[in-house]
Formats: structure tokens, sequence, C-alpha cells
């Protein structure tokens, strides 16, 4: 009977999903896969990059790459759809049950996903969310995200100061679930606690990108980020309690 590699065990039936949604990050894809790699050492894993249509060699890096690891995967969008978009794609490829996100710009440190895994105890946990401390932006930045986190929490009380970070884990069906809008990865804690589910909290290092400039920018984090808030807002009203089925028999 021929060997099968751990590598390619891992690839056939992965424990764990890390979803990377990209576009143009070029220079970040090798030393972020490596990280990944050493983060998960000995683990039945998969990384699955979904390329949001880059236009510089991320494609071409990934493929390089993907040669000698058969854990590595590439999802290409044939034109940019957004971050909300390549999320949902990976997830909906991905082949465990449980996924982590996580950022390809480099920005977010893959040591710490045996955290958020190791988080992910009990049925009642939805979703483990890290959350940046040291936060590596500009002060620009830290200003809109200070304001749209207090405005999210007032308006949705979901319990989350920082719904930006891209470190998460959460159960594959359950995220498939969720009423998808654009978008909708910033409002994942107040959906899971909609359904009912709770929320653990990891906090994480954040680290300055290596590599070329954030491509989803101030419009698309704030202004329209205000109108999901409220189409979030009215889901959660409109959220009824979860019915307890069961079948009746003839043996009943």
């Amino acid at each position: 009977m021929p060997q099968v590699s751990a590598a390619q065990r891992g690839a056939d039936h992965p424990l764990v999903s890390v979803v990377v949604p990209v576009k143009n990050e070029a220079g970040n894809i090798a030393p972020l896969v490596a990280e990944i790699d050493a983060a998960l050492a000995g683990g039945a894993f998969e990384i699955l990059y979904v390329n949001d249509g880059s236009t510089d060699a991320t494609e071409q890096e990934l493929r390089e790459l993907m040669r000698e690891r058969p854990w590595l995967r590439q999802i290409r969008h044939e034109r940019s759809c957004g971050q909300s978009a390549a999320i949902r794609t990976g997830v909906a490829m991905a082949h465990a049950q449980l996924i982590v996100t996580i950022d390809g710009d480099g920005q977010n440190d893959p040591a710490f996903i045996p955290a958020l895994i190791a988080a992910f105890g009990g049925p009642r946990v939805g979703l483990v969310a890290g959350q940046r401390v040291g936060r590596k932006a500009t002060v620009f930045k830290k200003w809109q995200s200070r304001i749209a986190n207090a405005v999210r929490s007032t308006v949705l009380k979901d319990g989350t100061r920082d719904t930006g970070c891209g470190l998460k884990a959460f159960r594959r069906d359950l995220f498939l679930s969720l009423p998808y809008f654009d978008g909708l990865h910033r409002f994942l804690p107040a959906l899971v606690r909609r359904e009912g589910l709770d929320i653990a909290y990891v906090e994480v290092v954040d680290r300055p990108r290596r590599y070329g400039a954030s491509n989803y920018g101030f419009w698309d984090r704030l202004w329209i980020g205000m109108g999901d808030l409220f189409g979030v807002w009215w889901l959660i009203r409109r959220k009824k309690r979860n019915p307890q089925s069961v079948e009746v028999t003839l043996a009943h």
C-alpha cells in the first residue's frame, strides 16, 4: 500500500479550513502561507486563498506555492466582488466544518490561530472573534474604527469592541445559514447572537502591513456600512424564536 504523507491527509480530510480573502497582495502571500503552516504544523488543515479579482502577481505566487503544498488551494473571482463575497466563496468551498478566517495582508498574526481553535469549546459558542491590541494603523483609520464600533455597539448591542479583526473561527454550516449581504463579515457577532449562540474572544496582536496598500477603503467601510447597520438591526428585531421540533410517529 502506498504511503500517504501527513500533508496529503490534511489536504484530503482537513479538520480546519483557513480562508484568506485577497486582492492584489503580491509579496504578502508566501510569508503568510509559511506562518499559517507553522502555526498549524502537525494538524490536518487546508489553506484556501480566495483571489478576489487581483490584477497583480497574486495568482502566479499562489500557483508556485501550490506545487509542493497539497493543502494550499486557490479560488479565483474573475472580477472583484468584495471581501464579504470572497469570504463566503471560501467558506462554501471549504472541506472542513471548522473555519478560520484571516486577512491576507499579514497584519493578523497566524500564531493566534491555535488559541482561536482552543477557545471554540462547547455547543453554545458560535463564534470566536479576535480582538486587536496595539493596532498598527493610521490615526484616521483608528478614528474611523472607533466611531464605527461605537455606533454599531450602541445600535446592535453585540458586546464586541472590534468587529474589524480578520481573525475569526466559526462553524461552516452556521455561517452559510446566515442571511448574506455585502459587508456580512463585519456583523458576524450580532448575527451569531441573533441565532442564540455565544461569542468567545481572544486578544491578538496587530502587525504592520508588509507590502502594498489596503484594497477596501473609507467609503466601503463607513458609509456603506452605516446602511448595513440598520439592515442588521431590522433582521435582529424580526428574528423569531427557533421552534423546537420533533417528529410524531406511531410509536409515540
